[in-house]
């Protein structure tokens, strides 16, 4: 089952292809950088899942999506400074033989997430 993630641009009504991102591992206030990527044509990690279903642990992890970047690149004129930069997702991972999917729709104003399949 694994973990994964999808990001939708709700400005443009496309994948959000470009968008830098990062996977840390979290134990209280510290971070560990697990990886970083860049966003395929769909909006998903290039390498597939983030975890596998063999590798993933309880525990909990944080999502780091640069939404300000990937709208400059994508020539919105965006206020300075601008109203979202980087969004982070905290979540935790109970039962690891369950698929953890996290999808993201962003705009350069609002964003929602959930627990998707």
């Amino acid at each position: 089952m694994g973990l994964s993630t999808h990001v939708l641009d709700t400005m443009h009504g496309t994948p959000a292809a470009g968008m830098p991102a990062a996977l840390y591992t979290t134990q209280g206030d510290q971070a560990q950088l697990v990886k970083s990527f860049v966003l395929n044509s769909d909006g998903r990690n290039p390498d597939g899942l983030l975890y596998d279903n063999t590798s993933l642990k309880a525990g909990t992890y944080r999502l780091v999506f640069d939404v300000a970047a990937y709208f400059s690149g994508c020539g919105v004129t965006l206020p300075e400074p601008q109203f979202l930069n980087k969004i982070s997702i905290d979540f935790g991972v109970a039962d690891t033989s369950q698929h953890y999917h996290v999808p993201l729709l962003v705009s350069p104003w609002s964003y929602s997430t959930y627990r998707g399949s």
